[in-house]
């Protein structure tokens, strides 16, 4: 028991002692969910009954539906791309309807109303083509840079989202109309020169007909002010679905940011190039978070990188708000990939099974993102991480901030859910920096006091198991002594 009480000392701690107190806060309890899930109405080879039966088998409570908004590739040629061109699209949630989709995810939940479920989407707001079909070398940049989308309810939001190809839209009329005005006054001189005789009528209909042309190409009833044939835009047209979303009441998350699958990669005539894009989390603002647990190996979690400068970017005032981690599924198929269906839950802290009450959880990071593996989808519980004052009786838990004049104390306890004991490496981290390292096993209880005290400066602490549990963090501000 002896040998159980003794932690590693770094970097100031003066104290590591085992405990057993509440983390979760006064009438929270911890709800698993899934996110990132695809059905057939996009490309998921299952429908929403097949993974509510799932979810109910499996023990999973929240579901969150996130087909794809719309998937459409094209390429013009020049100089009339809109006319002359060559369209791909495939089944989304705008090309068969937003309208059943939300309602079908409507009527779902009612018939089931033990599972919570809310309907959202994965987008790719924006791809460029360099090469040449003529060549052989043409090629798609960011095809698989996707955002997830969460809790828009409204059908008009999905027909408006600000992406390429997403239809008829007055959004950018303002932005393009001056340009179009020019063709409609060519056309216009145009129709007045054809009713002349000789050569003037020769040149009306030559301009009457390339200003037609120009007019239906320059196109003001576009989806987005961006197109795919000007180049690399960097984070512009991502952050302008950002912000839409954001207007619109939703929530948006960076999905998959380190994913290789896309890298490069042939498909028929054209080459697909995606690289990882971790600088997502520091290129852009306003996105409520990133999937901080999925399929691949990741990095912008470890401390000091991505994820830890947004966050210190926000504690030193340059960032609205933090960014929160999710587990993301990426699920199309059972068994896909080498995937089940609840190998990357989510798991929020809520006082009501709702789907208000996740909603909020999601948007205020009170949640968890962990790896369920095995038969019995095994995964770390934490059920306790919070940090305290040593001094008096107020706690925060992830997303909170609590103001403090004295030493932190921080709280951790995990568990295993299947009840057996695993071996377990906790890592500790402040501001981007790891400051301590528990080993131990499971059920696996820490107490520690941190000598960190400056007065009126924000910090936050976060604690992860390695590709198997990321918290959110929590936010601790120093009063004035």
């Amino acid at each position: 028991m002896l040998k159980r009480m003794i932690c590693i000392l770094c970097l100031g701690v003066v104290s590591v002692t085992f405990c057993a107190r509440s983390g979760l806060g006064e009438g929270y309890q911890q709800v698993a969910g899934l996110i990132d899930l695809r059905t057939t109405y996009s490309d998921g080879a299952h429908d929403l009954n097949f993974l509510i039966d799932l979810a109910k088998k499996r023990g999973f409570e929240v579901l969150f539906i996130n087909d794809h908004d719309r998937m459409v590739m094209e390429y013009g040629i020049f100089p009339f791309r809109n006319i002359i061109r060559k369209k791909v699209e495939l089944p989304s949630i705008n090309s068969r309807g937003a309208e059943k989709y939300l309602q079908d995810i409507k009527l779902a939940a009612q018939r089931h109303p033990e599972i919570i479920l809310i309907p959202g989407s994965e987008t790719a707001p924006f791809y460029y083509w360099t090469g040449s079909p003529f060549k052989g070398n043409l090629t798609a940049h960011n095809w698989e840079r996707h955002l997830l989308i969460m809790g828009l309810e409204n059908p008009q939001d999905y027909k408006n989202l600000p992406i390429l190809h997403n239809g008829f839209s007055t959004r950018y009329c303002r932005q393009l109309l001056p340009v179009s005005i020019i063709f409609l006054v060519l056309m216009c001189l145009g129709f007045f020169l054809a009713l002349k005789r000789g050569y003037y009528r020769i040149l009306g209909i030559v301009i009457l007909i390339n200003s037609s042309l120009m007019l239906i190409e320059s196109n003001p009833f576009r989806s987005s002010l961006f197109d795919q044939y000007s180049g690399d835009q960097g984070y512009l047209p991502y952050q302008e679905l950002i912000d839409y979303v954001k207007d619109k009441g939703g929530m948006t998350f960076w999905n998959h940011p380190e994913a290789r699958a896309g890298a490069k990669a042939r498909k028929g005539p054209i080459t697909v190039k995606t690289p990882p894009y971790p600088e997502a989390l520091l290129m852009t603002n306003g996105y409520t978070g990133f999937a901080a647990i999925y399929g691949s190996r990741i990095t912008v979690t470890e401390p000091g990188k991505e994820w830890d400068r947004a966050l210190l970017e926000y504690c030193r005032g340059s960032r609205d708000a933090p960014a929160w981690g999710i587990s993301t599924a990426d699920f199309h198929e059972e068994g896909g990939a080498g995937e089940k269906f609840g190998n990357f839950p989510t798991v929020f802290l809520v006082k009501e099974k709702t789907k208000e009450e996740v909603l909020s959880a999601l948007k205020q990071g009170r949640m968890y993102a962990c790896r369920a593996e095995g038969k019995n989808f095994h995964r770390f519980v934490l059920e306790n991480f919070s940090v305290s004052d040593a001094m008096s009786t107020a706690t925060a838990l992830m997303g909170e901030t609590i103001k403090l004049q004295n030493k932190p104390r921080i709280s951790i306890r995990i568990s295993s859910s299947d009840q057996d004991a695993h071996s377990i490496k906790v890592r500790l981290i402040r501001s981007g920096e790891l400051i301590n390292t528990f080993t131990g096993t499971t059920p696996f209880v820490v107490s520690f006091e941190d000598v960190y005290v400056e007065p009126e400066k924000q910090i936050y602490y976060r604690l992860d198991i390695a590709g198997e549990l990321v918290s959110n963090p929590i936010f601790v501000k120093f009063e004035q002594l």
